[in-house]
């Protein structure tokens, strides 16, 4: 069987990411540019730097990227860029150039879902894994439970109803001073706190989920009380919104019968919440969870995502546009 090589466009945020992936599972490159250095004096992405910075830098990492999968661009199948969900004027800038490079090299145009991309980056860590299963998408855009179906079918189960689990997570982090990005902050000083604060459960019936009144709940206790212990309030606002998760999966786990859990997307690197689903292998309930290097945003992951689609008949013309809410 012939191997086929997708060339991956990853640009919704701030990172500039090209890859080359071999048959969906194996990187060849893996080209990140990452623009938080230039955003963290700002507490977040500013949009328009971030789209002018993705101008700087496609053509140097995508050049990189070919020479580092030692592979020429006759030999590419298909160029899969993101195009959308993510901040429209950077989605452009990737799109723009798959298309290009598409219309240039005389090579099909396949369209990827960011968050099908998160999803994606579990087959690149994990050969052997294989839908059906329920994956547990966890980002700073979106919160939601998905039932994968097949590599291209997707329902949803759960979603966030305000704010994204990572929008929460850096919101807690500014608002206690530790800047931009929050996440890995927030998880870094968790660790020298307790959770003895009592925060805030929003439940629902279904599989929803709401973060707006846990972080509206730090903010108001950290502004009541400024002498509030910082390590202790991540650590109680860590552990709180980890047991709404668990929570939530344990209804989709119920629902469907399948005890396979994936997790994804960029809050997926945390370490507290990867030791509380490990935790459930207890219940005979396989875990699996990307390299920490492919929960952030990455072109690899996009690229396996695009094999999929392109192997499952996938084709864009060149009308393709940017979608910035882009559902999956």
């Amino acid at each position: 069987m012939k191997d086929i090589y997708t060339l991956g466009i990853e640009s919704s945020c701030d990172e500039t990411s090209v890859a080359v992936v071999k048959n969906g599972r194996e990187i060849l490159s893996n080209i990140i540019d990452t623009q938080i250095p230039i955003h963290e004096k700002y507490g977040g992405v500013v949009p328009e730097i971030a789209s002018r910075n993705h101008i700087e830098a496609i053509s140097r990492v995508t050049k990189k990227a070919i020479e580092e999968a030692k592979i020429s661009l006759e030999e590419i199948d298909a160029i899969t860029p993101t195009y959308g969900p993510g901040l429209v004027g950077a989605l452009l800038v990737g799109l723009s150039y798959a298309k290009a490079l598409s219309f240039a090299i005389n090579k099909p145009l396949v369209g990827v879902n960011h968050i099908q991309g998160h999803i994606s980056a579990n087959y690149i860590t994990y050969k052997d894994l294989k839908p059906p299963f329920i994956c547990m998408m966890m980002s700073g855009g979106n919160t939601q439970i998905i039932h994968v179906k097949d590599y291209t079918e997707f329902e949803i189960l759960g979603k966030t109803r305000d704010d994204a689990i990572g929008e929460a997570f850096d919101k807690v982090a500014r608002v206690v001073g530790l800047g931009y990005p929050g996440g890995p902050k927030v998880d870094k000083l968790a660790k020298e706190g307790s959770a003895n604060i009592k925060l805030p459960k929003t439940h629902f019936e279904n599989m929803d989920f709401s973060f707006s009144g846990i972080k509206t709940a730090v903010i108001n206790l950290h502004h009541k009380n400024p002498e509030v212990n910082k390590a202790d309030l991540c650590a109680s606002f860590e552990k709180t919104v980890t047991e709404i998760l668990i929570e939530n999966i344990e209804k989709a786990i119920k629902l469907t019968g399948i005890k396979t859990i994936v997790l994804a997307g960029g809050v997926s690197a945390n370490s507290y919440i990867r030791k509380k689903f490990m935790d459930l292998e207890k219940e005979n309930i396989k875990i699996y969870m990307p390299d920490l290097k492919l929960c952030t945003d990455n072109a690899a992951m996009i690229a396996s995502a695009g094999y999929y689609n392109y192997i499952n008949g996938k084709r864009d013309n060149m009308n393709l546009n940017a979608i910035p809410n882009l559902k999956l």
